[in-house]
């Protein structure tokens, strides 16, 4: 909104502006001082402002994630109905799909209940015509983004979490090292060091966009499902730590490797080509774009030849054998070696 009237606005963070809100003296006018003293001074630590076709994204992806949000509320109160009447569990894959619904609607529970299933279900409907709009207008804008395309060639990332991801990030440039985003996204770990001793790390410290970071989660998951050195780095990471940790440092991992392909323009080495040409013409049809008929084979149809597939996966899991023999020699220093230290070209820690 100031925009229009200044040369420039500056946002200041308010998590390194805590000395401002834990004054003695608070007035509007002081913290204005503070303000302008230390922007005239160089030291206002401020956050990059994204432009109008970021922010509209982000917009876009806020309102998908609270529909789907809204859709596993919904589902999960059904469950809980069933759940509550000692409803055994449905034998279909999916409850709200025709089967699953034709079975539901046969199941014995009172009428007050089953008139409260009847409601959640319409209102199910509503939700998925609702990320259906959303779904496409996201496809439309991002159909022709190269970013998100090269995001999509990883394993496990799908177009959501690929638009997501780019409207997180914006401009990659502003993130100077891999390290960078890691941080933004709250993937980093927490570290206690003072003096000589030895550096304390904790959990990760969950601080930047939660949104992007539930989504990298998403996708680790699913990529270390998928053979490659994903999943190798998964399961040597499981070893020690267990699922939860793996799943976390496969996003970091993920971060990393995001921030290195949109910064050297590069697809992801191990790509798997129709995978991501599946992807690519599956964003090309929720965009709107009209189906082929005929006997012309879309960019996609490599997808649906088995022989193809299980060439792909044959050179995912070479990658994945390689990865494992490349670390396989790899050890964990033990606490003690972690406070002497390394020693450094000199011979001295």
């Amino acid at each position: 909104m100031l925009s229009p009237f200044v040369k420039r606005v500056v946002i200041a963070n308010p998590l390194q502006m805590k000395a401002i809100a834990h004054a003695h003296v608070k007035t509007d006018k002081v913290d204005a001082g503070t303000l302008a003293s230390l922007y005239a001074a160089g030291y206002l630590p401020e956050i990059w402002t994204p432009d109008a076709a970021t922010e509209r994204l982000r917009r876009l992806v806020a309102r998908r994630y609270q529909v789907v949000r809204h859709r596993t509320r919904i589902k999960n109160e059904v469950h809980a109905i069933l759940h509550a009447h000692l409803i055994p569990k449905c034998p279909h894959a999916d409850l709200f799909n025709g089967r699953g619904r034709d079975w539901l609607a046969h199941q014995p529970v009172p009428d007050d209940e089953r008139d409260a299933i009847e409601r959640h279900v319409r209102e199910l409907d509503r939700l998925t015509e609702d990320l259906t709009i959303l779904d496409r207008e996201i496809a439309t804008n991002t159909l022709d983004d190269g970013s998100v395309r090269r995001l999509l060639t990883i394993t496990g990332v799908n177009l959501a979490v690929a638009v997501g991801l780019m409207a997180a990030i914006g401009d990659i440039t502003r993130f100077k090292s891999p390290q960078k985003p890691v941080s933004y996204f709250g993937l980093n770990p927490r570290v206690h060091q003072s003096g000589l001793g030895a550096a304390h790390h904790g959990r990760i410290s969950k601080v930047g966009r939660s949104h992007a970071r539930a989504m990298l989660v998403e996708a680790a998951w699913a990529a270390a499902k998928a053979p490659g050195p994903l999943h190798a780095f998964f399961v040597r990471i499981r070893a020690r730590r267990g699922h939860q940790v793996a799943a976390v440092a496969v996003a970091r991992k993920l971060t990393v490797l995001c921030w290195h392909l949109l910064t050297n323009e590069e697809d992801y080495l191990w790509a798997r080509p129709s995978l991501v040409a599946h992807k690519m013409r599956g964003m090309e049809l929720q965009a709107g774009r009209a189906q082929k008929k005929g006997n012309t084979r879309g960019s996609a149809y490599a997808y649906n030849i088995k022989q193809l597939r299980d060439q792909e996966m044959h050179v995912a899991e070479q990658a994945q054998r390689r990865y494992e023999h490349f670390v396989e020699a790899w050890r964990p220093r033990s606490p003690k070696e972690k406070a002497r230290g390394r020693l450094n070209p000199a011979g001295h820690r």
